[in-house]
């Protein structure tokens, strides 16, 4: 039996955008923020000004500290060309803020976050030119498959339970202040993601709306496989069910070294959308972003994606500024995007 399509309560109309053409996601926020070289009390602001810990570092801390820096970091990125622009919560989570001492204050934060995309977004969206915003739910620093002790394999320091309950809160935050869409970003290990697609659909299930979500999982080196073990066929085969609008690569690689393995998943992932935003080549302190890819390369990397018939989302992650995505939008925008087959003939086909 054909899947009946998803009834989205928001973010509408970010399928039908998907048939017509290549969607450009925004690029780093870090790299952005690092350019202005923050000191400690730009964290702080003057409501942590007595916190008993180091906050510099902590970014997502700047959406309530330094709202005005990050509205205009996604400002750089919708006026560069992006659809899609992520909120500034990579870090988010309750329980990634513990190492901050600021756990319970996760949820404002996705709430702040949300809210100045969705101000930076709508102020640029026109009828002819939707823009979106995408709650961003990424890593943890704990890990529910791999043992943080060498010497102890069973050992783990978080439990699924509490990863669920983390991206719920985050969840219900980025909900409330206006997201479009989900994107679990930065995967590396899969039982982690499971935990935040089961909140997901848990959150929107009690909430009675139903928001796309876009997961995005990351090859770690040549071995084609993320840090969990998974090579990029076995990670999608295991979030294929929560039927997300779009699966992909980000981060850790550049755009040559990714190649092979989102070929792959453009390949195995035949019935959903495929995105793609890498890191700007390798890492180069001598640089201006820490990266070694200029505008020009990374563009010309993407435009062999696209013209190879691997694209739907585009943009750029580690490294990579509005520069990059105004270079990566020109060179994408005359090309088609990526066929995606219909879920039945899929099953037929895998039969």
């Amino acid at each position: 039996m054909k899947p009946r399509p998803i009834a989205y309560t928001r973010g509408q109309a970010l399928p039908e955008l998907l048939k017509q053409r290549i969607v450009i996601i925004d690029g780093a926020m870090g790299t952005m923020i690092q350019r202005h070289r923050l000191a400690e009390a730009d964290f702080r602001g003057e409501r942590w000004a007595g916190h008993g810990r180091d906050l510099k570092g902590n970014n997502d801390l700047l959406s309530i500290t330094r709202p005005d820096l990050i509205r205009s970091i996604h400002e750089a990125y919708l006026e560069a060309g992006a659809d899609l622009i992520e909120t500034n919560t990579f870090g988010a989570t309750r329980v990634a803020q513990e190492d901050y001492g600021l756990g319970p204050v996760a949820r404002e934060m996705n709430l702040a976050s949300a809210r100045l995309a969705r101000a930076a977004a709508d102020a640029h969206a026109t009828p002819e030119r939707p823009r979106f915003v995408a709650g961003a739910l990424g890593p943890t620093p704990r890990t529910a498959s791999i043992s943080p002790d060498v010497n102890d394999p069973g050992a783990r320091n978080t439990s699924f339970d509490e990863l669920r309950d983390a991206y719920c809160e985050q969840a219900e935050g980025l909900l409330e202040g206006g997201c479009d869409l989900f994107l679990v970003e930065t995967i590396f290990d899969t039982l982690n993601a499971k935990a935040a697609i089961f909140a997901l659909d848990e959150l929107m299930e009690a909430r009675g709306e139903r928001l796309p979500v876009i997961v995005s999982g990351t090859v770690t080196d040549a071995s084609g496989r993320i840090l969990s073990g998974q090579t990029v066929a076995a990670f999608w085969n295991s979030v294929r069910h929560a039927r997300p609008l779009a699966v992909g690569l980000n981060c850790a690689l550049g755009a040559a070294l990714m190649r092979p393995y989102i070929e792959e998943l453009a390949r195995v992932a035949s019935d959903t959308y495929v995105s793609c935003y890498p890191n700007a080549g390798l890492p180069n302190p001598m640089s201006e972003t820490g990266f070694d890819e200029t505008p020009a390369v990374t563009g010309a990397l993407m435009e062999e994606f696209g013209r190879s018939g691997f694209l739907n989302i585009a943009g750029g992650c580690c490294g990579t500024t509005p520069e990059h995505i105004a270079e990566i939008a020109r060179r994408l925008s005359p090309l088609r995007p990526r066929s995606r087959q219909d879920p039945l003939f899929s099953a037929l086909l895998a039969a």
